[in-house]
């Protein structure tokens, strides 16, 4: 008991003779929590949440140039879908019956000249899309050849830069001369002439 007495004693000795050291020191570091509690520690929080707000709006405008991007690309495929579209229509499509007439009637009898078949018959309907501008011509052909002649011929007639789609194949065994007899289903689509 007697060191916790001596050790008070010299404390409040040490503090009587600095006294003029001690107070101002004192009243420094109480000013000093004081500032913090009061202002920096408020501060610190208010720099973290400005922080914070920084990366939230960081990462928004990111999303938003993503969106932006994909509506760019939208506007740009639906433009260039749109041109493509408008390309079919003028440049690959026959233009009116008079041009698919010529596409199926010329172009596929010359074809079917260049490849050593036979043109038997060949007859053609047309008649209108329901629900679109274009109309659609149906060709049916009957052909006789041997089997290399037609596989060329179809070759030739699936490359061919003309619009036909080839709906039907049959395929029969002709004479007896090794000729095979083939019958084709073809369609093609035109735009209606302007009237």
């Amino acid at each position: 008991m007697t060191d916790s007495t001596h050790g008070m004693a010299l404390v409040r000795r040490v503090a009587e003779e600095h006294r003029r050291l001690l107070v101002p020191l004192l009243a420094a570091l109480a000013l000093n929590v004081l500032a913090y509690i009061f202002l920096v520690y408020p501060l610190s929080q208010r720099v973290a949440n400005v922080e914070q707000r920084e990366q939230t709006a960081e990462s928004e405008l990111e999303a938003a140039r993503r969106e932006h991007a994909l509506a760019s690309g939208a506007l740009t495929g639906k433009a260039r879908a749109a041109a493509e579209l408008t390309t079919f229509y003028n440049d690959v499509l026959p233009q009116g019956l008079t041009g698919a007439r010529r596409l199926t009637y010329l172009r596929l009898a010359q074809l079917a000249r260049e490849s050593n078949l036979r043109l038997e018959s060949s007859r053609a309907n047309d008649s209108l899309e329901r629900g679109t501008t274009l109309s659609h011509l149906a060709i049916q052909m009957q052909l006789s050849g041997t089997w290399d002649d037609i596989r060329g011929f179809l070759y030739d007639l699936d490359t061919a830069p003309e619009f036909v789609v080839i709906d039907n194949v049959q395929l029969s065994g002709g004479d007896e001369g090794g000729r095979l007899a083939l019958n084709l289903a073809l369609s093609t689509y035109y735009k209606d002439e302007p009237q």
